[in-house]
């Protein structure tokens, strides 16, 4: 039987128990790990998976049915998928590598592994998969270190092919891009010391200062409703991390996923609370480049497999995620628009 967490009962049940951890891990990223929006190396991605006979129903390169009126309800529909190669997959190939916009700053999702010195984390093995489907075992991806309010700008300029980055899938960012289906589900979530006094997302934030990327969907939800917080907006969410280990923040709003791993990273701070949002995040990408939207949940299609523990989804999360969010049991349904 194939099994799917849906929705935020299962998150709030796992994120509740998150065990602290790693604290050398955050002080290397305050000091290493830099928010920067330059190139990162470019890296092979083969991995000797070979992709599974295509049987999805074929569509005209770059072919997009009338897009129904988004919704909160049905904002992480996406395209049917499909092996197709319109003019985005065409222009990758031609290129011979594969441009994704990464975090380098975020533990488990996309950081920059202090041994190595490479980036590591579920997103960048996301992100590897994609290229290995597109070009082939031996492929050729370059990682960009994209800060979160440059998303958008580095997709709709082609400074970048896609973004793979702990992103939101809404209606606002999806007038301006394209989307992949739901790869994850997580919520906003307040991220404080154990100390604090702050117990959630509500008046016990009042006149703290409270720390959120810009451009992300915590801004949006603190310019919603602030509960009389005074708002520090920083380019990256480890930047917020920082600030409350320099006593220069009271407490951080953002993803669930994001805050776990940043209690992982830090034994004195927890979640508080619980999610207060349902979010998704998708895979983003050009408007226009609709062949490359259908191609990367054709991917995605492979990587949920059947939801069993020997899916490439389920081993990546095993393998990034379960230590600091256990009980999760498969990846989210996709949902499609056509």
């Amino acid at each position: 039987m194939r099994m799917r967490a849906r929705g935020l009962m299962n998150l709030r049940a796992v994120l509740a128990p998150v065990a602290a951890g790693m604290c050398a891990m955050a002080a290397a990223a305050a000091v290493l790990v830099p928010a920067l929006g330059g190139d990162a190396a470019g890296e092979g991605a083969g991995r000797g998976r070979a992709s599974p006979p295509v049987t999805h129903h074929a569509y005209p390169p770059g072919a997009a049915p009338a897009a129904a009126t988004c919704t909160e309800r049905n904002a992480a529909e996406s395209l049917r998928p499909s092996s197709d190669e319109g003019a985005s997959v065409t222009r990758i190939k031609e290129k011979g590598q594969l441009v994704v916009g990464v975090d380098q700053n975020t533990y488990r999702w996309g950081y920059r592994d202090p041994a190595t010195g490479k980036l590591a984390g579920f997103d960048i093995d996301l992100a590897r998969a994609i290229a290995e489907d597109i070009l082939g075992p031996d492929a050729k991806v370059v990682f960009k270190a994209v800060p979160t309010n440059q998303r958008i700008p580095a997709l709709r300029k082609r400074s970048v092919d896609m973004v793979v980055r702990t992103m939101t899938i809404n209606c606002a960012r999806k007038r301006k891009v394209a989307f992949s289906t739901s790869y994850f589900q997580a919520g906003q979530q307040v991220l404080a010391p154990r100390s604090s006094k702050i117990t959630a997302f509500d008046d016990s934030l009042r006149g703290k200062r409270v720390c959120t990327a810009a451009g992300s969907t915590g801004e949006s939800a603190l310019t919603a409703q602030r509960h009389g917080a005074e708002v520090l907006t920083v380019p990256n969410q480890l930047d917020c991390l920082v600030r409350l280990q320099l006593g220069a923040a009271d407490a951080v709003v953002t993803d669930s996923a994001l805050a776990a791993a940043q209690a992982a990273q830090d034994p004195t701070v927890e979640l508080k609370g619980e999610p207060f949002t349902d979010e998704s995040y998708g895979v983003a990408m050009n408007k226009d480049d609709t062949d490359l939207v259908r191609r990367v949940n054709k991917v995605l299609d492979d990587y949920r497999g059947d939801g069993g523990p020997d899916s490439p989804w389920m081993r990546a999360y095993r393998t990034w995620l379960q230590a600091d969010m256990p009980g999760i049991s498969g990846p989210p349904s996709p949902g499609y628009s056509d």
